[in-house]
């Protein structure tokens, strides 16, 4: 493939206890009591947050990508330098001295959706203004993971954050942006991400955030209600694709969104993209056909995966397979499904990589016939 490609963004060590499989519960607070003890089964540690999940695994998929994110010198920070060496993609990734390295330790239990202790590290002190001028010669996409966990991005009301977005888009470089669910009580769950993303999304090409990160930044009286009805269960597994998820959508459109991909946790994906006006710019870019891509909406249901270990980077890496099929010409049609199952494959491993397959093994399987979920209701 040709056409490179930057990910950048939030990076960090991935930590995730390893709980039994055999322990399915139905609610977190089942488990984690105070004063219980839990058995384990090991522990799990590897590269996580967007530069490593997503980048790793485009590059993995065939992508001519450039990793950039921010470590420390400490201990987790060579722990990542090595991983990163090991995939020949270390050269973007800059060192702080004095800066410790951002963490995330991830509570996976078996059947729920996960819980995440983080640590932002240097991740808050990264500005875009740190990437050489000369990597952005020749790029096509830049897709830029966590914004909302990352301190200079979303402060001032996401300045920084608008400022890069618009200087990409100046440069005919097409953009992609994840984002990340944030503690309300936070410095950056006190930014108004409404406005935040009113003022960037004229400028994101390609949306791709879950339903419940978007849902409590533009619509919080809609996610409180989702909550409640959810009773401290996976919020996703109660939302109705036309009558919750669409609403969102629909205030995501108007804001400007181009092409929208929503992630639903375990029932899969909502799509939605804009007229062929909007997308012409994009076939000059990144070569989609924009006949092909507008206009679409609908929920691309899950398949069924050979087993389920964890979620951890299952939202990152159907990102990736999402953003590598379009750049290798898949059609629209073609590139959801790749992306549902490249999900069905990361939940199979502890880790977002090692249950990666390749974007033509995964299309092989899809029209062999592989099953889709069937959730209740």
């Amino acid at each position: 493939m040709s056409k490179k490609v930057i990910v950048a963004g939030h990076v960090c060590v991935d930590i995730t206890p390893v709980f039994p499989a055999y322990q399915k519960v139905e609610k977190v607070a089942d488990v984690l009591v105070p004063g219980k003890l839990v058995q384990m089964d090991g522990i799990d540690i590897h590269t996580g947050g967007a530069v490593s999940n997503t980048g790793l695994a485009m590059k993995i998929l065939g992508a001519d990508v450039c990793l950039m994110g921010k470590t420390g010198k400490d201990e987790l920070g060579t722990i990542l330098k090595n991983i990163f060496e090991g995939y020949d993609a270390a050269e973007g990734i800059l060192t702080a001295e004095g800066e410790r390295t951002s963490y995330t330790i991830a509570i996976a239990l078996p059947g729920i959706d996960r819980t995440f202790l983080h640590d932002p590290g240097c991740n808050d002190t990264f500005s875009y203004r740190d990437i050489p001028e000369e990597k952005l010669s020749g790029v096509s996409l830049f897709h830029f993971g966590y914004p909302s966990l990352m301190r200079n991005m979303y402060r001032d009301g996401g300045k920084e954050f608008l400022e890069m977005v618009k200087m990409l888009k100046a440069r005919g470089i097409a953009t992609s942006v994840d984002l990340a669910m944030i503690d309300g009580k936070s410095e950056g769950g006190r930014e108004d991400w409404r406005k935040i993303l009113e003022e960037a999304l004229p400028y994101i090409d390609f949306f791709v955030p879950s339903i419940e990160e978007l849902c409590w930044m533009i619509d919080r009286p809609r996610y409180e209600k989702w909550a409640a009805r959810a009773g401290g269960g996976d919020m996703a597994m109660i939302l109705d694709p036309e009558k919750d998820i669409k609403p969102v959508a629909d205030q995501c459109m108007e804001l400007g969104a181009k092409v929208l991909m929503l992630k639903c946790g375990a029932p899969g994906l909502y799509y939605r993209t804009a007229g062929e006006e909007k997308l012409r710019e994009l076939s000059g870019i990144v070569g989609i056909d924009e006949k092909d891509w507008a206009d679409r909406e609908g929920f691309e249901i899950s398949y069924v995966p050979e087993r389920v270990l964890s979620g951890t980077g299952a939202g990152d890496t159907t990102i990736a397979a999402f953003l590598t099929s379009m750049l290798e010409g898949y059609p629209f049609e073609m590139c959801i499904h790749l992306a549902a199952a490249q999900g069905a494959c990361c939940v199979a491993a502890y880790d977002s990589l090692s249950g990666l397959k390749p974007l033509k093994e995964l299309e092989e399987k899809i029209k062999n016939g592989w099953e889709k979920q069937n959730f209740p209701g």
